[in-house]
């Protein structure tokens, strides 16, 4: 007689069941009553608020601008976190908590610092101002605003896994020959690879719906830097709830298409690697 074989860890049938209902509550049902709203207006009204030149000019500045973002942040992400990983330095520790301010520090007042610095009067701003950069109110102080925000999540996602690097493999690799750029890229890139990429992901994804601390350096001008969560906004002040929901149905459905593209192509790239 054959006996089902139980889970080392008990409670599986328990915590299951309060995880999917934790997560009906808090994701699928707002979300499924979100996209039922959106299409009380019917087909026509939804595609007349969901594709109007507007939105989708808001859109197309939200999309790029995360994207934009999120590619900095790969970038200056992995850089971060590798010297604080690997270098000793004074006020390291400070810089090192620094980082999280984005997490605590309220969107609106990220976006108001952000706005004072890089306007055309600003510490920042001025010197751009001179050199014929305008640096807010535009997309380009969209995406300084969104590099801030996700910024963290990549950091974050790496630090982890490169304090856990064994520095060994680093000089078994240099004694066969291997130079410091095909070691960082044969070597440590490929552990770091899901890491960053997620991080990335997060950043992307936050970055899309981000509203506090763009629209104090956004400039707010419709068809050139008015993006979707702001357009979103408007509607609902207007009391305009199956326009808002429609074009928030619309965006939904975008970055959940994008979303597992990306992941996709990161499980591919991880077999690759590996």
């Amino acid at each position: 007689m054959l006996f089902k074989q139980k889970s080392i860890l008990p409670g599986f049938g328990i915590t299951l069941t309060w995880t999917v209902l934790y997560l009906s509550l808090v994701v699928l049902i707002p979300l499924g009553v979100m996209v039922a709203k959106s299409f009380s207006l019917g087909l026509s009204a939804f595609a007349e608020s969901a594709f109007s030149e507007r939105t989708l000019a808001a859109l197309r500045l939200s999309f790029t601008t995360a994207f934009v973002a999120a590619c900095v942040n790969f970038i200056m992400g992995f850089v971060v976190a590798w010297v604080l990983v690997r270098y000793d330095f004074p006020f390291k520790r400070l810089f090192d908590a620094l980082i999280d301010l984005p997490f605590a520090l309220p969107t609106a007042v990220a976006g108001i610092a952000l706005a004072t610095i890089f306007a055309e009067n600003g510490i920042l701003g001025a010197p751009l101002a001179r050199l014929g950069v305008k640096a807010a109110y535009n997309s380009m102080g969209i995406t300084i605003a969104l590099v801030f925000i996700g910024l963290p999540f990549v950091v974050r996602s790496v630090q982890p896994v490169l304090q856990d690097f064994e520095r060994e493999v680093e000089e078994a690799a240099a004694s066969l020959g291997a130079t410091r750029l095909q070691t960082l890229w044969r070597v440590i890139f490929p552990s770091l690879y899901s890491a960053l990429v997620s991080g990335t992901l997060m950043a992307f994804s936050r970055a899309l719906g981000e509203y506090g601390s763009v629209i104090f350096i956004a400039g707010n001008i419709p068809f050139q830097s008015e993006t979707a969560p702001l357009v979103i906004v408007t509607e609902l002040e207007q009391h305009n709830v199956p326009g808002a929901t429609a074009i928030a149905a619309l965006m939904l459905s975008i970055s959940l298409a994008l979303l597992l593209v990306l992941n996709f192509l990161q499980t591919r790239q991880k077999r690759l690697f590996a």
